[in-house]
């Protein structure tokens, strides 16, 4: 029996959005990568997000931590990004930046990062362990 990959789900938000929103994209980003909630082992974002309460709930819901990266942390991520959410909060990626920051050095995204009206979610891998 093969384990289920576990993978950090990142998530950008408007403010205000809630739970169910967050959820339904990230249940979208893992149905793209053929992988359901349980694949999923740490919740990232922008750390000034860290208080929403949707946001909150989502992690709760998923039963996982939550962490939050500062915006010039993910702003030296090199994925592509927006000039508009740069101007918004500070780096031009949340969801592909925060993914690939929480999951480590020598991590990669999984797929595209997945957008609705008001958030998006990305998944990132982390590294493989070396062998023993």
């Amino acid at each position: 029996m093969t384990a289920t990959p576990r993978v950090v789900l990142g998530l950008g938000l408007r403010r205000g959005t809630p739970a169910a929103e967050l959820l339904r994209t990230a249940d979208a980003a893992l149905a793209a990568c053929g992988l359901d909630r349980s694949a999923v082992a740490l919740v990232a974002t922008l750390d000034s997000k860290l208080a929403e309460p949707g946001l909150r709930l989502a992690a709760r819901e998923l039963d996982v931590p939550l962490v939050g990266r500062p915006a010039a942390e993910l702003a030296a991520v090199p994925v592509a990004g927006s000039a508009r959410v740069a101007a918004a909060v500070g780096t031009p990626s949340v969801a592909e930046a925060a993914a690939l920051a929480a999951a480590g050095p020598g991590a990669r995204l999984l797929a595209p990062r997945t957008a609705s009206a008001t958030a998006t979610a990305a998944l990132a891998a982390p590294p493989p362990e070396a062998p023993r």
